[in-house]
C-alpha cells in the first residue's frame, strides 16, 4: 500500500503509484504526473479510445485528466474511468510533448490508441497528432454539449427560447442520429441571431465523424454517460479548480478517490469484457440531484462571468458545497443562513445580497448561489452586472478599482450592525425593549457626548 505526500497530507492508495514525479516542496507544482497500478491496468485493457479533460485552477495551471472511453468500457461512475493525471510545466507545445512522452513511457499500450476525444478549446492539436500519429483526434460529444450550453447562457436569450434550446440539446445528445442533429442545427439557425450564429460553430452538428464515436450508445447509456462526465468535471473543478495551490487540489482529488472506492469496485481485471460482457443498461449509482445542480451552476459561472469573477464566485460556491444552509422564503426576499451568517437575498435581477462580498464586488455570493442551488436554477446573464460579464473586462484590478476601501468596510459594518440591533429590538417584549433602548441611549451619549443628541 502506497502513501503519497501531498501538501502535508498523507493520501493512501490501495495500489502503489506507478508514477509520481517532480513534486516540489512548495504548494505549487512545476510538473506532476500520477498513475496507479489499477489505472495502468485499466488503460492496458481499454486503450482504443482516450478522452482528455482539462481543469484550470486560479493560478492558470491546468490538470489533464485522461479517461478511457468507447463501447467496451462499461464503467460510468465518477472518476471510475480515469487512467492518468498530469500537470504540464507549461501548456505549450514543449510542455504537452513532455507530458505525453512520460505517459507513453509508462503505458506501452498507447500504440493501440485509435481515437482521442478533446474539447473545442484544445489548440495544440499538432502536438497531440505528432505524439499519437496513428490516432484520430475528434471533438467529444460531451465537450460540444458543454460548449453550446455556455453559449446559450452568454447570448442572453429570452427564457422560453433558452429553455427550448437547452431541452433540444439534451435530447439530441442522448440520441445523436443524423436526423436529430440536423433538426438541432435548423433550430439554432432559426433561434439565434445571424450575427451571433458563427460563435456556436453549429457546423459541428453536421460532422458525422464526430458523432460516430458517440452514436453507438442507447438513450439510457447516453444519459448516464453525460451525467457521469458532468459529475467528474464538477469534482475536478471543485477540488482542483478552486484552489491556487496544486498540491492541495490534487490531495483533495486523491482523498475523494480514497473515500469513494466504489468507483473502481465494478471493474475486475480477471474477467475481460469479451468473456463476460456487461449488460448495456447496467449502471452504477447515479449522481445526486445536488451534484448535478452544483455542476450546472459552476458551468454557468464559467460561461457568463469573466475569469476573475468566475474564480471569486467559485470560491463562494465551494463554501456552499461544504456548509449547511437554511432557506426561509418570503414574498420578495429569501433569508439565507450558511453556518453562523444570515443575510437577505433580493430575488429581482440583478440579484443582490446584504453580505460584504456582494456589496463590495456586486457578484453572486455564497448566499445567492445557495438560493440557486436550492431552487435547482443556474446563474442567468441578467443577474450579473455588466463589468463582470464575460468579454467586458480584462483584469481583476481594473474592475475592482476603488470599490474596496476602508470607508466601504466601515459603512458595511455599521449597516450590518444597525440591521442586527434593529432586529433584536423588534423581537422582544416592551419591558425588554425599554431596557435595551435605555442601555443603547447611555452608550451613545457616553461615546459621542451628552452635548449632541444622537439619533437612534
Amino acid at each position: 500500500m502506497a502513501l503519497t505526500m501531498m501538501n502535508g497530507h498523507l493520501v493512501e492508495d490501495s495500489s502503489p503509484p506507478t508514477l509520481l514525479h517532480q513534486v516540489s516542496k512548495t504548494p505549487q507544482l512545476d510538473a506532476f504526473s500520477y498513475q496507479s497500478c489499477f489505472m495502468q491496468d485499466l488503460f492496458a485493457h481499454f486503450p482504443e479510445v482516450l478522452f482528455i479533460h482539462r481543469t484550470y485552477n486560479p493560478r492558470g495551471k491546468v490538470l489533464y485528466t485522461f479517461l478511457v472511453d468507447g463501447p467496451r468500457v462499461q464503467l460510468e461512475g465518477p472518476l471510475a474511468r480515469v487512467v492518468y493525471f498530469a500537470i504540464p510545466t507549461n501548456e505549450d507545445a514543449k510542455g504537452l510533448a513532455q507530458m505525453f512522452q512520460v505517459f507513453k513511457k509508462f503505458n506501452p499500450a498507447w500504440e493501440r490508441v485509435c481515437t482521442i476525444l478533446v474539447d473545442p478549446h484544445f489548440l495544440l492539436l499538432p502536438t497531440l497528432t505528432m505524439e499519437f500519429p496513428t490516432a484520430e483526434v475528434l471533438l467529444s460529444a460531451f465537450h460540444i454539449c458543454k460548449f453550446l450550453q455556455g453559449k446559450f447562457y452568454q447570448l442572453s436569450l429570452e427564457q422560453p427560447v433558452q429553455s427550448v434550446l437547452l431541452s433540444s440539446l439534451q435530447s439530441t445528445m442522448c440520441s445523436a442520429t443524423a436526423g436529430n442533429l440536423r433538426k438541432l442545427y435548423t433550430l439554432l439557425s432559426d433561434c439565434i441571431p445571424s450575427t451571433r450564429l458563427p460563435e456556436l460553430h453549429s457546423h459541428w452538428l453536421l460532422n458525422d465523424r464526430i458523432w460516430l464515436a458517440h452514436r453507438w450508445r442507447s438513450r439510457a447509456q447516453s444519459n448516464r454517460y453525460f451525467q457521469s462526465l458532468e459529475v467528474t468535471a464538477h469534482i475536478l473543478s471543485q477540488f482542483f479548480g478552486t484552489t491556487p495551490f496544486e498540491k492541495q487540489g490534487m490531495a483533495s482529488v486523491f482523498r475523494y478517490m480514497q473515500q469513494n472506492p466504489s468507483d473502481n469496485a465494478s471493474f475486475s481485471l480477471t474477467v475481460t469484457p469479451e468473456d463476460n460482457p456487461a449488460p448495456p443498461d447496467t449502471s452504477p449509482e447515479s449522481p445526486s440531484t445536488e451534484q448535478l445542480v452544483e455542476a450546472r451552476i459552476q458551468h454557468s459561472l464559467n460561461a457568463i462571468c469573466t475569469g476573475p469573477a468566475a474564480q471569486l464566485c467559485l470560491g463562494e460556491l465551494a463554501v456552499v458545497q461544504k456548509s449547511m444552509h437554511l432557506i426561509g422564503s418570503g414574498s420578495e426576499k429569501v433569508n439565507i443562513q450558511i453556518l453562523e451568517d444570515t443575510h437577505n437575498v433580493q430575488l429581482q435581477s440583478p440579484a443582490s445580497c446584504s453580505c460584504y462580498f456582494n456589496q463590495a464586488f456586486h457578484l453572486p455570493c455564497r448566499h445567492i448561489l445557495a438560493m440557486l442551488s436550492a431552487r435547482h436554477q443556474v446563474l442567468q446573464p441578467d443577474m450579473l452586472q455588466a463589468p463582470w460579464t464575460s468579454g467586458c473586462a480584462t483584469s481583476l484590478d481594473s474592475i475592482l478599482g476603488s470599490k474596496w476601501s476602508a470607508a466601504l468596510d466601515k459603512h458595511l459594518a455599521v449597516t450590518l450592525l444597525t440591521e442586527e440591533v434593529g432586529r433584536l429590538l423588534q423581537h422582544c417584549s416592551q419591558e425588554e425593549f425599554e431596557r435595551r433602548y435605555s442601555t443603547l441611549r447611555e452608550l451613545a451619549d457616553s461615546w459621542i457626548g451628552p452635548y449632541e443628541q444622537v439619533q437612534l
